[in-house]
């Protein structure tokens, strides 16, 4: 019976693997597109900044002879055209960056394909992983691949605030014309500068919480339950009790990922004002339950639809020889349980 159950276990990974091998197919070609129009764009914003920027220079010979108006509106086309081209430009860089993760990403699913294909053809009882091995294959795959883009979203925000630097260097040429505007520009450019830090900051949290990796799965748990609640204005209730322990990595990465797909479910679609969050970790198992007071879902249309949120997590659940429950009707609100075995 455990082998039919495994066998089984390694049918359904192997279709998921198949859907997502197709997936990112379709997305690296649609990448791949992208990347050639903008180059294209890249290519004629560049041609027109460097006219711009030639009938600027001139402007600045005669600045002395020329109207307030007119030496604004040279200023302004030219803010215009650099601003168009360094987003392009950082457009192109983001999309080439993706092309390169997704290349990765699709390496690493050929990869895990062969192998189970591989542990198909050699038969039962030849030590092949496992859907356990396998399962814990992708999550590390994708989890890599996220981390390689918070690190460069971590590491490299001077490419995001250029903008702000170069419209700061305008801003303050203005100081000799009308210093009046000039000093309103730059306060407002600093306030708009402060924002998008910010930003940055929570969506490298959403991407990867680098305290996942330094303190576990507890305490990002509930570092995302506040940010969450700030950022959603739903009234979050998240309880932990058990031991507050670090468990394997890939676990850690699943559970924390199940909890973000079923949190944010709550805010975008349920109408919910309350969500409460539950987890108990004991020696042998971790227990979470999601509950929300919004408008409810029929669990069975939401497995025949699109959305894989859910249905992964209960897949990659059994997967792992977890158990999954949802409680839910129309407008009584929704519980979703799930549990999973631990190492002590």
């Amino acid at each position: 019976m455990t082998s039919e159950l495994e066998g089984a276990g390694e049918k359904v990974l192997e279709f998921d693997a198949k859907d997502e091998l197709e997936e990112t197919q379709r997305a690296l070609r649609e990448t791949t597109l992208m990347i050639e129009q903008s180059q294209g764009e890249v290519s004629k914003l560049s041609q027109r900044n460097a006219a711009i920027t030639a009938h600027l220079q001139q402007v600045q010979n005669q600045i002395a002879d020329m109207p307030v108006e007119e030496i604004r509106m040279a200023y302004d086309s030219a803010l215009d055209a650099q601003q168009r081209l360094f987003v392009m430009r950082g457009q192109l860089e983001k999309l080439q960056s993706d092309k390169t993760q997704l290349e990765r990403y699709l390496t690493a699913l050929e990869a895990m394909q062969n192998g189970m294909q591989g542990s198909d053809s050699a038969g039962p009882g030849t030590g092949g992983k496992g859907p356990l091995a396998s399962v814990e294959m992708l999550v590390n795959a994708q989890e890599a691949e996220r981390q390689r883009l918070s690190r460069q979203m971590h590491d490299g925000p001077a490419q995001a605030l250029s903008n702000f630097i170069l419209q700061t260097e305008i801003a303050m040429r203005l100081l000799d014309v009308d210093p009046t505007q000039a000093r309103d520009e730059l306060g407002s450019l600093k306030a708009s500068a402060m924002g998008t830090f910010q930003k940055v900051r929570n969506f490298i949290f959403e991407l990867r919480p680098m305290m996942l990796d330094d303190l576990g799965l507890i305490p990002t748990i509930r570092r995302y339950a506040d940010t969450f609640k700030e950022q959603t204005g739903l009234d979050v209730n998240a309880t932990v009790s058990g031991d507050d322990r670090r468990l394997e990595p890939y676990l850690e990465v699943m559970v924390f990922r199940a909890i973000q797909e079923l949190m944010g479910n709550a805010a975008r679609h349920s109408q919910a004002t309350l969500l409460k969050l539950n987890i108990d970790l004991t020696d042998t198992q971790i227990r979470v339950s999601v509950d929300d007071n919004g408008k409810g879902f029929d669990f069975d249309t939401i497995q025949k639809g699109q959305s894989l949120g859910i249905k992964l997590i209960r897949e990659r659940t059994e997967m792992l020889g977890g158990t999954f429950e949802v409680d839910s009707a129309a407008g009584k609100g929704a519980r979703v349980m799930f549990s999973l075995p631990v190492r002590k």
